[in-house]
C-alpha cells in the first residue's frame, strides 16, 4: 500500500449514499484509531486524522477477483514509484 491513500473494497446497500458511508467510515475510524493510538492523538489534536477528499468507482463488468487482485498488488506497484515527493516534506 502507497503511505498516502487506502484501498478499500467494499459492497454497500443501494440505499446508503455513497457520500453517507464514507462519512460513518471516516468518522468511526477515526475515533477508534485516535482511541487506540496516543501517537496519532498528539499528532492530529485539533486536525483532521482522513483528508476530506474520496474516490469512489463501480467495478461494471470487473469480477470480484480482479479488484482483490489489484488492491493486493498496489503495494509492489508503489514500491517502485519512489520518485513521487511532496515539496517541503521530510523523507522518512
Amino acid at each position: 500500500m502507497a503511505r498516502d491513500h487506502v484501498h478499500l473494497f467494499v459492497s454497500i446497500p443501494p440505499q446508503v449514499t455513497i457520500s453517507r458511508f464514507l462519512q460513518r467510515l471516516k468518522g468511526k475510524s477515526s475515533y477508534k484509531l485516535l482511541a487506540e493510538y496516543s501517537h496519532l492523538r498528539k499528532k492530529f489534536w485539533g486536525r483532521h486524522l482522513w483528508a476530506r477528499g474520496y474516490f469512489v468507482c463501480s467495478s461494471g463488468n470487473v469480477t470480484d477477483e480482479v479488484i482483490a487482485a489489484y488492491i493486493e498488488h498496489q503495494s509492489e506497484l508503489a514500491s517502485t514509484d519512489d520518485s513521487f515527493r511532496v515539496a517541503g516534506q521530510e523523507e522518512s
